[in-house]
């Protein structure tokens, strides 16, 4: 969007008639002016939009995001694995359980029993899995809201660098419109990675 400077200006005449009035034998008095109002700064604005959703696109967002996830995801790939298999377990399980009670071939507290196992490895796998999301969400609140400020301050320093007075985020409020020009996502991407390699972020917090 280009740039718009509002400019304000006031133009005062004063005519003055160089023939004299006489009224009654005196001089009309001269009308005073009017004071001149005072001096209103106007602010100049520049505003543009990003879309930070696109930051943590895997191919053409925010390298560091990128790198950033698939450490956070393979700290926990192992635990991922084990609560895969033994979901797994549970349902072979179940069908088991359901075969003998279609069958008729093992007597009621046999099943039970089968039940009784099924039961516990279920409310085992349920508190194994609530304990895992608790550790990724907060592996991920240890890694991510570092990155995040640094961008935010990237971003900051990018907005003055360019003279932009305001950005609006399309990713949090419903924008009606915004001309292609005012997006400055992809340009931020591109500048971020280029000063930000992934490459040099080898050590992140453990």
């Amino acid at each position: 969007m280009n740039r718009t400077t509002l400019t304000i200006a006031f133009a005062f005449v004063a005519c003055i008639s160089s023939t004299p009035v006489f009224a009654q034998g005196r001089a009309t008095q001269p009308r005073p002016q009017a004071a001149a109002p005072p001096t209103v700064n106007v602010p100049v604005s520049k505003m543009a939009v990003i879309y930070s959703e696109q930051f943590q696109d895997q191919k053409t967002g925010i390298a560091r995001f990128t790198v950033t996830l698939n450490k956070l995801n393979a700290e926990f790939q192992k635990i991922q694995n084990d609560l895969t298999q033994t979901s797994q377990r549970l349902t072979v399980l179940q069908d088991e359980i359901t075969k003998l009670q279609q069958a008729g071939g093992a007597t009621p507290a046999q099943i039970q029993a089968k039940i009784d196992t099924l039961d516990q490895q279920k409310r085992d796998y349920q508190r194994r899995g609530e304990d895992a999301k608790a550790q990724y969400q907060k592996r991920y609140q240890d890694l991510f809201l570092p990155l995040q400020d640094d961008v935010s301050k990237a971003l900051d320093a990018y907005a003055r660098a360019r003279g932009i007075t305001l950005i609006i985020d399309g990713s949090q409020v419903a924008i009606l419109y915004a001309a292609e020009s005012m997006d400055v996502t992809r340009a931020f991407i591109n500048e971020y990675n280029l000063k930000n390699p992934a490459t040099a972020q080898a050590t992140l917090p453990k």
